[in-house]
Formats: structure tokens, sequence, C-alpha cells
């Protein structure tokens, strides 16, 4: 993975968020691996609402907080869920919710950060195959439809797919396209990342190139099917207790503290 360096334009976007925060980490093109020069910046994590918010008569009121902003020419897009609804997406097969408890780039973090990632790694199972299938049809679809047809969204594309089936061959959560074709070595990825990070002046991509990444689109798609049938993920998620451990212990001590306060 390339050098990551902190923008404190970002730390100090998360320092305003009006809750305690359990992480806080990057996703989007730069956990990709193929920021331009002018990409935002996807902040994603968890929250912990205050004890009387959670408990009272309205407590998905603010289960998600979500600030879009120009901050000092840096675009930032924040979006957090409260612990509560964070740990149910994480039993749901969501593959969205578990790059970010496992995205390498981070923002804030905590002790109870790091068991999180302990009990996410026991709630992937093989049908997060279809998380994956369904966001990259989804990819493509743009990608498809587009005029000029951009070289961004194709990349988008090519990272859910192998993303998908490096998890259901391996149980490993890995979002990095660049990293991940070291496994894959598919010799148009290097290209394309290339054309993404010269900026936009590089971002279309050739009519004629279409029929070729049509024919990966649809091979990887396959190969990522076939994966998710042999995979030897479990059925069913097994943290689904710890999780309900750590959300009271993390609901009693967080949301006690800001009571306090």
């Amino acid at each position: 993975m390339t050098q990551f360096t902190l923008d404190p334009r970002v730390v100090a976007q998360v320092n305003e968020h009006p809750y305690a925060t359990l992480f806080v980490t990057i996703s989007g093109a730069h956990l990709y691996g193929f920021p331009s020069p002018d990409s935002d910046y996807d902040i994603r994590g968890a929250h912990v609402l205050p004890l009387r918010d959670s408990v009272g008569l309205w407590p998905d009121r603010n289960d998600t907080i979500e600030v879009e902003r120009i901050r000092d020419g840096l675009e930032v897009d924040l979006v957090t869920h409260d612990i509560r609804k964070f740990f149910g997406l994480m039993l749901r097969r969501n593959g969205y919710v578990m790059e970010q408890v496992f995205s390498p780039l981070i923002v804030r973090t905590t002790q109870e950060h790091e068991e999180l990632k302990a009990i996410a790694q026991q709630c992937l199972t093989r049908h997060h195959v279809h998380h994956y299938l369904g966001f990259v049809q989804t990819q493509w679809r743009l990608f498809e439809k587009e005029r000029p047809r951009r070289v961004k969204p194709l990349l988008y594309v090519y990272r859910v797919l192998l993303t998908g089936i490096h998890l259901m061959r391996s149980g490993e959560v890995e979002a990095n396209l660049v990293t991940l074709n070291e496994e894959f070595r598919l010799p148009q990825v290097p290209d394309l990342v290339a054309r993404k990070l010269a900026g936009p002046e590089q971002g279309s991509l050739p009519d004629d190139d279409f029929e070729f990444h049509q024919s990966e689109y649809q091979r990887l798609e396959q190969t990522l099917t076939a994966a998710g049938a042999a995979s030897e993920l479990p059925n069913d998620p097994a943290g689904a207790e710890a999780l309900n451990d750590l959300l009271v212990r993390v609901r009693l001590n967080y949301g006690c503290r800001a009571e306090e306060k």
C-alpha cells in the first residue's frame, strides 16, 4: 500500500464530531489505492450515543451522522453510525462496513476498535459474496451507461470484484486494488490506476477498449460467483454474542461518561 499521510483537515473534521467515536477510518479512493489529486475524503466510522439518547423514545434520531462540506479547500464526506446500528450492519453480510472496520487508514482508534476487529473476523461469511456481486453489477451499469466512459467507475468495478474474490478465497478483507493486483496480476490495472492518478484529463476511456473490459468483467464476475460457492467461510456469522457484549460495555462506559459532562 502506498504511504498515507493523514490530512490535518480530516482530523479537524473528526474532532468536531458531536459524539464520542469508537473508530474513524478513511474509505473511498484513498483506501482503494487510486486517489486523484482532487479526490475528496470519505470518512467513515462508528460513534457512541449518550445513554440518555440511546434508551429514550427516539433511539434512532441520531444513529447516523452525515457531514458533507468543503473544509479549507478539501471536500470531506463524513458518515458514522451509532454502534448499535453499525454492529447490526456487521451481521448482515455488509462488506462495506467490514472494509471500514479493517481499513488501515486510521483517523481515530480505541482499544475497543481492536476488539471489534477480532469480532468482525468472526462475522465474515460466504454470503458476503452477494454483497460484492450486487455492488459490482451496480458499478458496471454506472460505467457502461456513461458517455464518455470514465476510468474511475471502471476501477471501482475491478476493485469490488477482486476484493470479493480475495475475501471468499482467503477470509481476509482487502480493499486496496494495487495490493490486490499483486495477487491477481491483471495487466490492465496499473495503466488504469496511472490514468486515474494523472487527473481528470486522463480520466476517459477509449471506446475501443470497452469490449475488452466487458469481457474481463464477465470473466471475473463468474470467478467471484465460483469463489463464493467454494468458499470455506461459514454460512452464518459467529460474532453476535460478542458484539452484543461489546455494545453493552461501550454504551455503559462511554454513554455514562457523556452524561456526566
